[in-house]
């Protein structure tokens, strides 16, 4: 088959993807990518992309917000490069791709359509499909669910000819059936995020505590965003380190150029106030994840946090949020800790668990990595997203639950 790829991010294809195309391409289809133009990534990542045996080829996308005009030109733009290289299979990945991918291959007759749901993003923050049958878990401005309503409206008409839709969470699958977006005779699976690669990613040894100042280190890494929950990490440390100012705290990830970004005056105040280490982006996270005793990701919502996959495989304790994509990378109490989202206030004492017990760092973090291990190998990532998409190999497209 020839099966197309599409991303809203160029570096992503390579960071998150890079399992699954070589699954792909191994099979014997032919792997062309389509993503935006990104000057600054581009080399890198075409080189590796093409070391792979995938073709990179470019389509126009705004990432940030919605402006109608720009978003038609992105879908007639994707429905041109489907009638020229057309393919068996279209399989495209994050939110305006998955849409607007979805949207320009039924109007360009492509025979299968599968979409990958990596995370619901800022028009669903605030909402789960809890227990007690409300979506609410905080306030939502009436902006705000308008923009909700229509990209629920969105997903609703660009999903209904999709073959197969797979999800990273539960939570995320079971929202999208209660908000009707969902059709029958789909092929709808839940696997385990993008995995995590537990050879690259070996366990470290515990840090109980920074060799100079003699108390634990807390890590985030996360794109600089309001919705990563940085602003509250920020606050938590500034709580914590009130109580125990011994403790260290570092911030990594990169600026975007999105609206939920975090002001560079905010990031400016931040260092100033030294509260927080910030180090900007990096290369390799594996040097700072050994270097940290606890890694910390109040996330508003994720598919499923490569981040937090990531600090569990080399064995290290994770403190997150209780919401979809977040909640299932922890066992409570056992691997980490749940905090409620939002509260700053209950980060800070999930975290200060480990400065008055420091011995749970090496007990949490030894229980992190077989839960690594055990739920979310990219081995048996890749191999359960194969088996959910509609290729010939597999069964014909039947509904079903998640398989893992």
């Amino acid at each position: 088959m020839r099966i197309v790829v599409v991303a809203g991010h160029a570096p992503s294809l390579v960071n998150f993807r890079a399992p699954l195309l070589d699954a792909l391409v191994a099979r014997g289809h032919e792997v062309i990518a389509l993503a935006p133009p990104e000057a600054a990534t581009a080399t890198k990542t075409e080189t590796v992309l093409r070391a792979m045996g995938v073709e990179l080829s470019r389509y126009p996308l705004d990432r940030g917000g919605v402006n109608p005009v720009r978003d038609t030109r992105t879908i007639l733009a994707l429905r041109r490069k489907f009638l020229a290289l057309k393919p068996d299979l279209v399989l495209p990945y994050t939110i305006k791709p998955v849409i607007y991918a979805s949207l320009a291959a039924r109007w360009a007759k492509v025979p299968r359509v599968a979409s990958l749901i990596t995370g619901l993003g800022y028009a669903f923050g605030g909402l789960d499909a809890n227990q007690g049958g409300g979506l609410a878990e905080r306030p939502r401005s009436l902006s705000r669910q308008c923009l909700t309503d229509f990209v629920v409206r969105l997903y609703a008409g660009a999903l209904k000819h999709n073959q197969a839709i797979i999800f990273q969470n539960s939570d995320d699958r079971e929202l999208f059936e209660r908000l009707g977006i969902l059709s029958s005779g789909q092929r709808v699976a839940v696997v385990g995020g993008s995995g995590v690669d537990l050879e690259r990613f070996a366990p470290a040894p515990p840090v109980l505590a920074h060799p100079d100042t003699g108390a634990p280190v807390f890590l985030c890494v996360a794109r600089l965003l309001w919705a990563k929950g940085v602003g509250v990490f920020v606050e938590a440390c500034q709580m914590l380190k009130r109580r125990h100012p011994q403790v260290v705290c570092r911030l990594i990830g990169p600026t975007d150029d999105v609206p939920d970004a975090v002001p560079g005056e905010v990031l400016r105040r931040w260092r100033e106030e030294g509260v927080v280490e910030i180090l900007g982006a990096v290369d390799d996270i594996r040097p700072h994840l050994a270097a940290a005793s606890v890694f910390v990701l109040p996330s508003y919502r994720e598919g499923t946090p490569r981040s937090s996959l990531e600090a569990m495989a080399m064995g290290r304790p994770v403190v997150t949020t209780d919401v979809p994509g977040c909640r299932q990378t922890v066992e409570d109490g056992v691997t980490g800790f749940l905090a409620p989202p939002f509260e700053p206030g209950g980060l800070a004492r999930a975290m200060e668990h480990f400065v008055l017990e420091p011995e749970r760092i090496a007990q949490m973090g030894l229980a992190a990595r077989h839960l690594a291990e055990e739920r979310f190998d990219a081995r048996q990532v890749t191999a359960d997203m194969l088996a959910a998409l509609p290729l010939p190999e597999n069964a014909a497209p039947a509904a079903c639950g998640a398989p893992r």
